[in-house]
């Protein structure tokens, strides 16, 4: 945004401050240096939005293609109560992606202006993730990651045209119960990791019980509702004529929320495959 110091009112303000005083018996003609060129501050735009966000994701498949190609097939091992299960192999330097990724995230929420940076890298680190992440899933479940990339797209398009027909409206209660409601679960997903570190498990997480289906439709509501929050974003930002540089920002946002309901898909997906 422009700074709320130098603007013209203050420069003109100023103009008047500093000028010599004038008299009666002395004109003096005012100084000309010659033809100038006008300032132009680029603004953000819903076509450079785009621009920005078709750019990270190039690097985000790029980056999950090595995820994808990095991580082995499930080796078999048997369960307590006797059964087989499968246990999949997810190279370290998917989780580290993960963690880079989380990381990167909270330091885009302080400095916003450096997102055309930020945007990059996130891409290539939580990419990793999200290919290492999605072959798992193949590996149990064939046709998985085709179907929840077909579902995350159908959503983002009915979601699209349910905000551009104002069916849906980005009120501010509306972007309160939303984004509490986000923090909620976030906290939730971070208590759920701690208690997984220390042996324990969240049971329904990844149960296929009628529970653990109703808390994956739930998220994925949440994350598809987290998609008109960032159309308001990025059609607000651009009426308002925000810094050229916000639309990574806008387009880092989009992200986020679409590798999200992406998750969240292949999640649920797998628990009705398991029924």
């Amino acid at each position: 945004m422009a700074n709320p110091v130098l603007n013209e009112r203050t420069l003109s303000q100023a103009s008047h401050t500093w000028a010599p005083p004038a008299t009666d018996t002395e004109y003096f003609p005012p100084v000309n240096d010659g033809p100038t060129t006008p300032f132009v501050r680029e603004t953000m735009t819903v076509n450079g939005v785009i621009s920005a966000t078709a750019t990270l994701f190039v690097l985000l498949l790029v980056s999950a293609a090595f995820g994808w190609f990095r991580t082995g097939a499930p080796q078999e091992v048997i369960l307590p109560d006797g059964t087989v299960g499968y246990n999949n192999s997810i190279p370290m330097l998917a989780w580290g992606g993960l963690i880079v990724g989380v990381g990167l995230t909270f330091l885009l929420m302080f400095k916003p202006h450096l997102a055309k940076f930020i945007a990059p890298l996130y891409a290539v680190a939580e990419g990793f993730f999200v290919g290492a992440i999605s072959r798992a899933y193949e590996n149990l479940f064939d046709g998985l990651v085709v179907q929840a990339a077909g579902m995350t797209l159908a959503v983002f398009g009915v979601m699209l045209v349910l905000y551009r027909t104002r069916i849906i409206k980005v009120t501010e209660r509306f972007r309160k119960i939303v984004i509490t409601a986000t923090i909620g679960i976030m906290v939730f997903y971070g208590i759920s990791f701690l208690i997984s570190m220390f042996g324990g498990s969240v049971s329904f997480l990844s149960s296929p019980s009628l529970l653990g289906i109703g808390f994956s439709v739930l998220v994925a509501g949440l994350a598809a509702f987290n998609l008109a929050l960032d159309f308001d974003f990025i059609e607000k930002g651009s009426k308002q004529g925000l810094d050229k540089d916000f639309e990574w920002y806008a387009a880092f946002g989009l992200m986020v929320t679409i590798i999200w309901l992406y998750l969240e898909m292949l999640r649920l997906l797998a628990k009705l495959r398991e029924r």
